[in-house]
């Protein structure tokens, strides 16, 4: 299909699961942070599959073509992955800076990261179980789980990167073999340090595509709209990836009203195209989200575009994340109709 949908990763989760006041009060969590949860323990894993359903059948019902798991089963992004991991020491917490500057508490590496075993392959056998259309799943990448992690272990940061690479391929490997159709990496932090991410950041992503056969997407964003409020003109760190095996790279545009002409040094990629602002509850209408897109077609064939939020929507109400979603499939629909 021309001009697929599909979200970013993040679906809002239901309040009777998640204490959104607590979430949105704090910096995403970088170590576990099970206080957010509502839900006892014992009921917990039937809970995250209930409101699984519910995320697919939303993102069905709003007439998206290509479908995730909310990731309704984590606290943030990256923190479930990323505590699974050998040699991470979860009972004494480090710190590093956010991308915001602010000092919030991470895993503290105290060995030799390895992965014990694949952490997401559950969830996408169960996405695949409960719909017929495309799936995919996401995991936080190398660089940005180097980022957001205290290194007492390791002689430099591109070392660690380099085996935190290693422990995402293998789990890339397997989440195709368990049924996904697309695997998305989430590099935020390649975007908010980007002399980092040319230094060594780069070569930790080569690492983690290795021998991956399937269609891989990497997510490279501003942050969370919720929460980091001011936009740059532009992408610190984006036609770096066009000598990478990547197949999809997912960018935002609405929000920094983003310059589309930067994409044209992404021949060959397929974009994953940000046109929902996430800084504002207001819905947008079909034919804004229009606009949107076709300020991207003199740069991008449209046969290598699927349309995205700029972001995750997980720190949005329900209503409203439903109504941008459901936007977001009709502006599609109407340059598809141009198109054709």
């Amino acid at each position: 299909m021309l001009l697929p949908t599909s979200l970013v990763g993040s679906y809002t989760q239901p309040d009777w699961l998640i204490d959104k006041v607590k979430l949105a009060g704090r910096f995403p969590p970088r170590v576990r942070a099970t206080e957010l949860w509502r839900i006892d323990p014992e009921w917990r894993e039937q809970a995250f599959d209930d409101a699984t359903i519910l995320a697919i059948r939303d993102q069905e019902r709003a007439g998206l073509d290509i479908i995730t798991d909310g990731e309704m089963r984590r606290e943030s992004y990256s923190n479930r992955f990323a505590t699974a991991l050998e040699g991470v020491d979860l009972d004494n917490p480090g710190v590093a800076l956010d991308r915001s500057g602010e000092p919030n508490p991470v895993p503290r590496v105290t060995g030799k990261i390895r992965r014990r075993h694949a952490v997401e392959t559950r969830d996408v056998a169960f996405l695949r179980a409960n719909t017929n259309r495309m799936i995919k799943i996401t995991v936080p990448g190398p660089f940005t789980m180097a980022q957001q992690a205290q290194n007492d272990f390791y002689a430099d940061e591109a070392e660690m990167a380099h085996d935190y690479a290693v422990a995402v391929n293998a789990e890339i490997k397997d989440l195709f073999a368990a049924g996904a159709d697309i695997v998305q990496i989430d590099e935020p932090y390649m975007q908010a340090r980007p002399a980092k991410a040319r230094e060594f950041g780069l070569d930790a992503l080569r690492t983690a595509l290795d021998g991956v056969r399937g269609r891989t997407a990497l997510h490279i964003c501003f942050g969370y709209a919720a929460l980091i409020h001011e936009r740059p003109e532009g992408y610190n760190f984006l036609p770096e990836l066009a000598d990478t095996d990547l197949c999809d790279i997912s960018i935002e545009t609405a929000q920094s009203n983003l310059d589309c002409s930067i994409l044209e040094k992404l021949t060959g990629k397929t974009i994953i195209l940000g046109v929902l602002d996430l800084s504002t509850h207001m819905v947008e209408t079909p034919e804004a989200v229009a606009a949107r897109i076709r300020r991207a077609l003199p740069y991008v064939p449209a046969e290598k575009l699927v349309i995205a939020p700029d972001c995750g929507l997980k720190y949005l109400p329900r209503d409203v994340a439903f109504g941008k979603m459901q936007a977001m499939a009709q502006g599609a629909a109407i340059v598809r109709a141009e198109l054709a």
